[in-house]
């Protein structure tokens, strides 16, 4: 009989099967954050822009900082219908436990934006790829040091007033350097392909190249004119994210837990914008 089980279990992770098999659902509290933003947009020439943005969040349900974001971006308006991006962005996450700023992260970021116009509508598609390096001290067989990130934003807005633009997006991001994770969970321990619990350092990750949506954006909201040259953005966003959580000892040698944490987390947000 042991044999057997040995045998089946075996085939199964030759199938592919355990990787599955090896993942559990953990459903997370729902959360309430806020983000606040300054951003002054400079004209070097027709189409050409230079954008700098400041912006801080918080989460907790509004009870401690979660972050600080500094974006510098330029784009170029290639004509009415196509618009492209580069920028850079350093994230600053803070530690409301240690009360202290955790190690930076720096981002880089490239987008391609179209749009199309019907009467007052105004309907645009946003593909942005972005690499987020992670500084410091870090785990590598938990998170790559690199992520790799593809953004698609799907906005509709309606300029028939006088001031106000209100709009709707939805947004969808793929990570695209996920671990694959090849291991078998017995209902108390990982085991390897050849059902052990110890391996050379990396056993249970096949390769970086796993892809997938972990997080699904809905959001609504207004632009609001203040007058030439500056205007204050107010929405309300609510995001539904699928994280794939690798726990693992620091030698890559015992996969401690492989989880999916789903849950739901809404944003109010404000930005005031200058441009000249």
């Amino acid at each position: 009989m042991k044999r057997l089980t040995l045998i089946a279990l075996t085939t199964l992770l030759a199938l592919g099967i355990p990787r599955s098999m090896a993942q559990t659902d953990v459903d997370l509290d729902t959360e309430f954050g806020g983000r606040l933003s300054v951003s002054v947009d400079k004209k070097i020439r027709k189409g050409l822009h230079v954008k700098l943005e400041e912006e801080i969040r918080m989460d907790n349900n509004f009870g401690s900082f979660d972050r600080f974001h500094t974006t510098l971006g330029l784009t170029y308006k290639v004509n009415e219908y196509l618009k492209l991006g580069v920028g850079y962005a350093l994230i600053n996450p803070y530690s409301s436990t240690n009360s202290a700023f955790k190690s930076s992260r720096h981002r880089l970021m490239a987008d391609a934006t179209g749009t199309i116009h019907f009467g007052s509508w105004k309907l645009s598609l946003r593909e942005r790829f972005q690499a987020t390096y992670r500084s410091g001290d870090m785990n590598e067989y938990q998170n790559p040091r690199t992520a790799l990130t593809l953004k698609s934003k799907l906005k509709l807005s309606y300029k028939g007033l006088q001031r106000i633009e209100p709009y709707a997006y939805i947004e969808l991001r793929n990570t695209l350097n996920a671990p694959v994770i090849s291991a078998y969970y017995d209902g108390s321990n990982y085991l390897t392909s050849t059902l052990t619990q110890s391996g050379a350092a990396g056993w249970f990750i096949d390769s970086w190249t796993g892809v997938y949506v972990n997080r699904i954006r809905g959001s609504i909201g207004f632009d609001y004119r203040i007058s030439k040259n500056s205007n204050i953005d107010v929405s309300i966003l609510g995001d539904y994210i699928i994280d794939k959580v690798v726990d693992a000892n620091a030698e890559g040698t015992k996969l401690k837990s492989y989880t999916r944490e789903k849950g739901f987390v809404s944003w109010i947000a404000a930005g005031y914008s200058y441009k000249f």
